[in-house]
């Protein structure tokens, strides 16, 4: 697998360490040239000095090729604004780091599907863990060719749950109103800006983009 991480912050060195010991081929954009000479003593991996966030940057990791585009910057904007690029020049996955969860409806609006905020997923975890809870449970139950969805409700879109257009072996896991963790009933009347989770067959996702995030940019 070959990945390019977008900024040499400390989560892209730990990730990039794990990965190197793997076998996976790395490169890292990075605009400090100082911190790239630092880096290169210790990671066998490419580095490429500029601003990551700039199209001739990033056709010089060679988009093609790459399977994973990481926008780990200490920066919200310019990570979206990365990923935004990289999209535009064909990276076949696009991960995008925010530290500002109001941005996170933002980003799924643009269609940034894999977007992380490190904070509150590492607080969600230490919660559960101090609870007794195993924090992966989703992860081995989403299996075989089930997949998860999200999507932001715009106003034109407003309807009762039960007329919500979705495909066929697709079901509506719960929403998130005002940040609000909710479970709707079939008569529920959504609202703009409410944030649907859905599940759903694989075959589905092309369509559900078309319908819910293409049309919405």
């Amino acid at each position: 697998m070959r990945a390019v991480f977008i900024g040499a912050s400390a989560l892209t060195i730990m990730t990039s360490k794990i990965l190197l010991k793997r076998a996976h081929e790395i490169v890292i954009v990075e605009s400090n040239k100082e911190k790239i000479a630092a880096l290169s003593n210790e990671m066998d991996c490419g580095f490429i000095a500029g601003d990551g966030s700039k199209p001739a940057i990033l056709k010089e990791t060679n988009p093609g090729e790459t399977d994973v585009l990481f926008c780990l910057t200490n920066d919200d904007r310019s990570n979206i604004l990365a990923s935004l690029v990289g999209r535009s020049l064909g990276f076949q996955r696009i991960v995008t780091r925010i530290e500002d969860p109001e941005l996170e409806h933002i980003c799924i609006e643009l269609g940034l599907e894999d977007t992380i905020i490190p904070a509150r997923t590492i607080g969600r975890h230490l919660s559960d863990m101090v609870e007794g809870r195993d924090p992966f449970v989703l992860s081995t139950l989403i299996r075989d060719e089930a997949r998860v969805f999200s999507f932001v409700l715009h106003d034109a879109d407003e309807c009762a749950l039960s007329e919500l257009p979705i495909p066929e072996k697709s079901r509506v896991i719960c929403l998130y109103r005002d940040n609000k963790f909710l479970v709707p009933r079939d008569d529920e009347k959504l609202k703009s800006n409410d944030e649907i989770l859905i599940i759903t067959h694989r075959d589905n996702l092309h369509a559900l983009k078309e319908r819910w995030v293409n049309k919405a940019q």
